[in-house]
């Protein structure tokens, strides 16, 4: 067999096998609506929730009509808090809506944690919830792939626009019912949890 034979055949079955497993990628990821199992009425919700970049302006929070607490900071930024519930499963959840007030566009790279791992820049990650009384600061959760149990992608708000944002935080002990809602670059907000 010649050398230009046996490169032909090499090159046939590098590209074989590039088909084979492109084709497996592509299966395994295809959309069944399933879980792989066979059962497409289990569908799994996502790992982790965030709101979604293309939220757009003005779109309302959860339980807007109720506020529980306002923060305004620099630059016309106003936070208002709508609830702060505790969940049975262990944690607690902020819910509100940031408003742009401003002249500028507002990006929310100071609202996020020091963490390096975070893969989004402009989250409300260094939120925290602090309990005077007990003297503790609870940070936001974080899933499996480090990512913050909280608002993702908010950057961009255009004056005069609105976006939901969430938290969630470990639950404090039961008997601890007053804390104060913190991000960086303003002021806290003292606020109820309610069950």
């Amino acid at each position: 067999m010649s050398i230009r034979r046996s490169t032909k055949a090499a090159r046939g079955a590098v590209a074989t096998a590039s088909a084979v497993g492109l084709a497996l990628v592509v299966a395994g990821c295809g959309g069944g609506g399933g879980d792989g199992g066979g059962r497409p009425d289990d569908k799994k919700p996502p790992a982790r929730s965030s709101t979604p970049k293309d939220g757009g302006p003005g779109t309302p929070a959860a339980d807007s009509s109720k506020v529980i607490g306002e923060m305004k900071g620099p630059d016309g930024v106003v936070v208002t808090l709508n609830s702060v519930v505790r969940d049975s499963g262990g944690f607690v959840t902020v819910n509100g809506t940031v408003t742009n007030h401003g002249s500028r566009a507002f990006n929310a790279i100071d609202w996020r944690s020091n963490e390096t791992e975070l893969r989004s820049r402009s989250s409300i990650s260094g939120a925290t919830l602090v309990d005077k009384a007990g003297k503790k600061r609870y940070l936001v959760l974080r899933d499996t792939n480090g990512e913050c149990l909280c608002t993702t992608g908010l950057s961009g708000l255009m004056p005069g626009a609105s976006r939901p944002i969430f938290a969630q935080f470990p639950a404090p002990p039961a008997k601890v019912t007053e804390v104060d809602f913190q991000l960086p670059t303003m002021p806290p907000a003292t606020v109820q949890i309610t069950d």
